[in-house]
């Protein structure tokens, strides 16, 4: 027999979480579908998890920069059992509050995968679901590389619940997930590897502060080879051979792991999309700017499963979740503001930007005026002994707009919220220069850019 309701839920994620108790506050009966424990990416396996390990990484830095600047004892080390241990009473006990919270709601919480059956049902564990709407908001998983051995990569998600860090550990890819774990496994003592296929790795971010984070990974010892595509993974008794291309120059490398950091896809495939007449692509279910399916007006799709929609940022799953829930209580009204969103590399320091990089302005026929520097002789990063850090911005000619801004250093993940407020509501490069700050912080620092 079939339950019904007024809208399933695919995923128990940001995306999801806004749109089920948006729609149960209002009265609507509600279903939430999950493969994994209740949660989503990023408080289970990912943002979250990610900066405790994080958040250590850079004490213990911080420690050994300040070594002969008024610390004498002997630098902080990390204990990867006891940071691991921290970790999980913060992600052990989430699954657990998430049911019960889903439960209080009056929301309906099934495990597993779910498919489609028809445009509106969907098959979940032998029991069948009916709903009004459906709302696909699973999140995403690794992309298939397509190479011999990838049974043999971690994931970043096992990665996060390593008991012991491996000694030599190789990372495939060059974006955030390489980074950010490349920086805490470094400063754990660990022997660091990435190899990235491209001219250069986090593409989406401005090319000279890559180069300067790239000093900094090189200095924690990590190598870094570019233009280099893994080929091939050969297990060898108890290590691992990582076979790879440069140019024409086939090469191998030793490590004891090898972590998946080449890029996420929508985790869609199995969803039998086509049963329910959802158009798709391979970056994800289309939509309108409702969010709704372009081909089945009861579906719609929300975070990594959405084909287009800026960065795959948790804040903008949450946003887009709000907006999905609006449109199905009050009928499509709502479209998602894309301006002004930040993202963060969580490296030490860390990497932010928000708004245009100067390709893209270009690309957009805009005047624009860039301010650029390094700022690593700066009180700001004197002060805690950071050498590698600048900035840039961009400020549109005759209007003083702030296009885009993009920072390395101190507190970056901080600041680029003030410039991302300033482009989401249209403040001025001048009024921000002009607003007085609370001195010595890292945002006063910012009228200095403009």
């Amino acid at each position: 027999m079939a339950t019904t309701v007024d809208v399933i839920v695919i995923g128990t994620g940001s995306a999801a979480q806004a749109v089920a108790y948006k729609c149960r506050e209002a009265g609507w009966s509600v279903a939430v579908i999950d493969s994994r424990p209740f949660g989503g990416t990023c408080q289970l396996r990912g943002c979250d998890p990610k900066k405790v390990l994080v958040g250590v990484s850079e004490l213990v830095d911080w420690s050994h920069r300040m070594q002969g600047n008024g610390v004498s004892a002997p630098a902080l080390s990390i204990s990867w059992p006891d940071l691991i241990r921290f970790k999980r009473t913060f992600t052990d006990p989430a699954p657990d509050e998430n049911a019960q919270a889903f439960a209080q709601a009056g929301i309906l919480a099934r495990h597993g995968r779910a498919h489609f059956v028809d445009g509106t049902t969907v098959e979940v564990g032998g029991e069948t679901l009916v709903g009004r709407n459906v709302v696909i908001a699973g999140g995403a998983r690794h992309a298939t590389l397509g190479i011999p051995g990838e049974d043999e990569l971690t994931t970043s998600t096992q990665f996060l619940e390593l008991d012991r860090l491996p000694r030599r550990i190789l990372f495939v890819g060059g974006g955030y997930i390489a980074f950010e774990f490349a920086h805490v496994a470094a400063r754990a003592g660990a022997e660091v590897r990435v190899l990235h296929r491209g001219t250069r790795p986090l593409q989406k971010f401005d090319p000279d502060l890559v180069a300067l984070l790239l000093e900094t990974t090189k200095g924690l010892g990590v190598e870094v080879g570019l233009n280099t595509e893994v080929v091939a993974i050969e297990r060898q008794a108890d290590r691992l051979l990582v076979h790879a291309r440069t140019g024409g120059q086939e090469q191998a490398f030793e490590a004891d792991m090898v972590v998946h950091a080449a890029g996420r896809v929508p985790e869609i495939d199995d969803l039998d999309l086509e049963v329910a007449g959802v158009t798709r692509t391979t970056a994800g279910v289309t939509v309108n700017d409702y969010l709704q399916s372009v081909s089945n007006p009861a579906v719609y799709a929300a975070g990594d499963a959405v084909a287009s929609g800026g960065f795959p940022l948790t804040p903008v799953a949450g946003m887009q979740g709000a907006v999905v829930a609006s449109n199905l209580l009050k009928g499509n009204h709502g479209i998602p503001n894309y301006a002004g969103i930040p993202s963060v590399v969580f490296t030490t320091p860390p990497l932010a930007r928000v708004g245009l990089t100067e390709e893209a302005a270009d690309a957009e026929g805009v005047r624009f005026a860039t301010n650029h520097g390094d700022t690593s002789d700066w009180y700001t990063s004197r002060r805690v002994a950071q050498r590698h850090t600048g900035f840039k911005t961009l400020v549109e000619e005759g209007t003083g707009r702030i296009l885009g801004a993009h920072l390395l250093g101190q507190h970056a993940e901080e600041v680029i919220n003030l410039f991302g407020l300033a482009i989401r509501h249209g403040i001025r490069a001048s009024d921000l220069k002009h607003m007085v700050f609370a001195y010595p912080t890292s945002a006063s620092d910012l009228g200095s850019m403009l």
